[in-house]
């Protein structure tokens, strides 16, 4: 039985520059892009890896949900604190100087970790960390 990763789910707090980051500064394809009662949510994914998706989700968006508790996710997307991915790249480098020369929020420079891992860190446009990890 083999089981995968077919979609994960991050919040975006403006879909215009989620866009500009991930299809743009990252290089994935735009696989959907729904608007429904002026909301929108965007699936994005690695070009060639068909099977691996990335939801762009607006945030605080189920009826359940009360107004304080939408305010404290909101709070939360703002300060980084609320969603996170690790990707993989097999030229950590360039990608890196890639996402500096967008202009995306850099966290972390490539370094090696104590626990065997290079990589470095950036927060997209709504402040969701993204680890990228050196591939192989």
């Amino acid at each position: 039985m083999k089981i995968s990763i077919h979609y994960a789910f991050l919040p975006h707090t403006d879909a215009d520059a989620a866009l500009g980051f991930y299809r743009d500064a990252l290089g994935f394809e735009v696989r959907n892009d729904v608007g429904y009662d002026g909301l929108r949510w965007l699936t994005v994914g690695p070009h060639g890896q068909p099977e691996t998706s990335i939801v762009l989700h607006p945030p605080a968006t189920d009826p359940g949900i009360t107004d304080t508790e939408r305010q404290t996710i909101l709070e939360l997307i703002a300060k980084g604190s609320y969603g996170a991915l690790t990707l993989a790249s097999d030229d950590l480098d360039a990608l890196f100087e890639r996402l500096v020369d967008s202009g995306a929020d850099v966290v972390q420079e490539p370094m090696d970790q104590p626990y065997g891992v290079r990589d470095c860190a950036f927060r997209d446009p709504a402040g969701n960390l993204l680890r990228i990890n050196q591939a192989g």
